[in-house]
């Protein structure tokens, strides 16, 4: 363990969503890379998950505003957000509930947009900071029977870019685009409530390829290298994907005719 002056020295970072997948990868790397790093979720286990592991509900602005302010006794600093806590919900548009929809919402978008809230003043107060957001490649690529899904990280898309208003106060916003990604979040999906039969078939097979391309997947690592960058880089740009697929699906949905693009994503969803 890294001793009390090298602590206090330590840059410091909130990473949300830190039990597992992506933000546990991002959390042990930046503590391996000198970063004092306060990883969050609704169930900490000091004894797995260290003294700094905190207890923060993305969903609750009083839970939100309780970690930080802890993080701020503890260090009277906060040089980074990672905001990488969310959910996915399976499901045809016609099956999801409006309030199902909004509970996804308040994790994937409200939840960012209250961390956000809570850190701005500390950084304002220090003229720098970093604000990371874990987005997707579902962002810009909307999938069936993921609409709400989709729906989130798209708002994510404009909320970052809208966000960078806080650049010339020096603080960089970043929004991090992963494709597939072997992770325990296939095990975190819920269902809508509703099941319409006749969605039933695409709806299982759209899930089928979803839990193969997440098998699949690159080791959550790599997005948490690019995380580094995002906080380290001078001058960090407002996006950055990772994977082969990330950026080859970026550039044929950007660069494809519409009618052929859509054509295709057809035959890949049957």
């Amino acid at each position: 363990m890294a001793s009390t002056n090298k602590q206090a020295d330590a840059p410091t970072v909130i990473v949300t969503g830190a039990s597992s997948g992506i933000g546990q990868a991002t959390a042990a790397h930046l503590q391996r890379s000198g970063w004092r790093v306060f990883g969050t979720m609704r169930r900490p286990d000091p004894d797995k998950q260290g003294p700094d592991a905190l207890t923060l509900d993305v969903t609750s602005d009083h839970s939100v505003e309780a970690a930080v302010a802890e993080v701020l006794a503890r260090t009277g600093r906060i040089d980074a957000l990672v905001n990488n806590a969310g959910v996915g919900m399976l499901g045809a548009v016609e099956e999801a509930t409006v309030q199902e929809a909004l509970n996804l919402f308040q994790t994937n978008f409200f939840g960012v947009h209250r961390l956000v809230r809570a850190v701005l003043p500390a950084m304002r107060a220090r003229k720098a900071g970093r604000l990371v957001t874990i987005g997707s490649v579902a962002g810009f690529l909307p999938t069936p029977f993921d609409a709400f899904y989709s729906a989130s990280k798209h708002a994510l898309e404009g909320y970052c870019e809208s966000l960078d208003e806080v650049r010339p106060v020096g603080i960089h916003t970043v929004l991090i685009e992963p494709g597939f990604i072997r992770t325990p979040i296939r095990s975190n999906v819920t269902r809508t409530a509703a099941s319409i039969a006749v969605y039933a078939e695409g709806r299982e097979r759209v899930d089928r390829i979803f839990d193969r391309g997440v098998q699949a997947g690159i080791d959550p690592l790599r997005v948490a290298e690019v995380v580094e960058r995002a906080l380290t880089s001078a001058r960090p740009k407002l996006r950055m994907r990772v994977g082969r697929d990330a950026h080859l699906l970026y550039y044929v949905y950007h660069h494809l005719p519409g009618a052929v693009f859509a054509a295709g994503m057809r035959q890949r969803f049957g």
